[in-house]
């Protein structure tokens, strides 16, 4: 056995994580079919317009640069279809007594792709980004629970699909929607014409590293940087007990307790992003600054703005400072 499987062999057998849910003995086999994820995304992308269920939001888009970051900035065009869905669903939700939940039962039409035996792909129903997809937990899990090995599982076998980003709002103060677990991914490039495929990642392959936690010395807000290993994606089991690993130790590393077993809770929001490559997470303090609100791709690079007033102020001010508002401030 090399060095590689005796380490994971070692934290399966001692970690109090290995003994739930997490550990790879019991992992669920992948049900995507390698190599089919993009074609079922433009396929279903195709239907779900043609039939009225996938409903993008139009937007413009302007790059803000600052501290070298090409920061993109979208401006929203209309937000009156998905602001009349959500009075709709509260209204269903006053009316019942209980929280609409858009997962249980899904839109079939939006319906992409079965992962594994807990997890699905779905579209995002009032996408900015094309082709922005939803990895959704078949059961309610709630959003504020710790991300788990059939979590990473799951987006680690997207992430190896196309170039792409993946994201995951820990709580509403994270700019979280919906309170049933859903990690995200957007293609990369963030936009057909962009310079860069995605904004930040420049400043993440600055990172200085003690161990294996890294830092950037430019993001004025609490954070923790760590690299993957390329292929982690395409081992469910044994890439996705080394990314929960390095997931768990990010979070201790931004102040917030990992330690029990599945199911628990977190300890505070934050937002979680991660490439083929290298995993990024943010502690937050508030979900908006002033009216501008941020969730996880604020931290990549691309800022969302509902009109011409908000732009003015953010190139005012400038993206890191917004950023800086809504993150924690580092301990002196």
């Amino acid at each position: 056995m090399d060095r590689r499987k005796r380490a994971i062999a070692l934290f399966v057998a001692a970690s109090p994580v290995a003994m739930s849910e997490n550990s790879p003995k019991v992992h669920d086999a992948l049900r995507l079919e390698p190599g089919r994820l993009w074609t079922r995304v433009t396929e279903q992308t195709a239907i779900a317009l043609d039939r009225g269920a996938l409903q993008s939001i139009p937007t413009d888009c302007e790059i803000v640069e600052e501290n070298g970051i090409p920061f993109l900035v979208r401006i929203l065009q209309n937000l009156a279809r998905k602001e009349a869905a959500k009075r709709k669903q509260q209204r269903k939700s006053e009316k019942t007594g209980k929280s609409f939940n858009p997962f249980l039962p899904y839109d079939r039409d939006l319906f992409v792709a079965d992962l594994s035996e807990t997890h699905l792909c779905l579209l995002n129903k009032f996408n900015v980004v094309d082709h922005h997809l939803l990895v959704v937990t078949r059961e309610f899990e709630d959003q504020q629970e710790l991300l788990t090995r059939r979590d990473f599982e799951a987006i680690g076998a997207c992430l190896t699909e196309f170039p792409s980003l993946a994201f995951y709002n820990g709580g509403r103060v994270a700019g979280a929607s919906q309170p049933h677990k859903h990690l995200q991914l957007v293609p990369l490039p963030l936009t057909p014409d962009s310079f860069s495929a995605l904004p930040i990642a420049e400043a993440i392959a600055r990172a200085k590293y003690d161990g294996e936690i890294g830092t950037v010395a430019d993001f004025p807000f609490v954070h923790a940087v760590g690299k993957l290993d390329p292929d982690w994606g395409k081992s469910p089991g044994e890439g996705a007990v080394e990314a929960l690993q390095l997931y768990r130790k990010l979070l201790r590393a931004i102040g917030l307790e990992v330690e029990g077993s599945t199911g628990e809770r977190q300890s505070g929001p934050y937002n979680w992003l991660a490439t083929r490559d290298w995993m990024f997470v943010i502690g937050r303090s508030h979900e908006c600054f002033e009216s501008i609100s941020v969730n996880s791709l604020g931290f990549a690079g691309a800022l969302l703005v509902r009109n011409a007033e908000q732009l003015a102020r953010l190139k005012a001010l400038g993206p890191m400072q917004v950023l800086a508002a809504v993150g924690r401030a580092p301990l002196s």
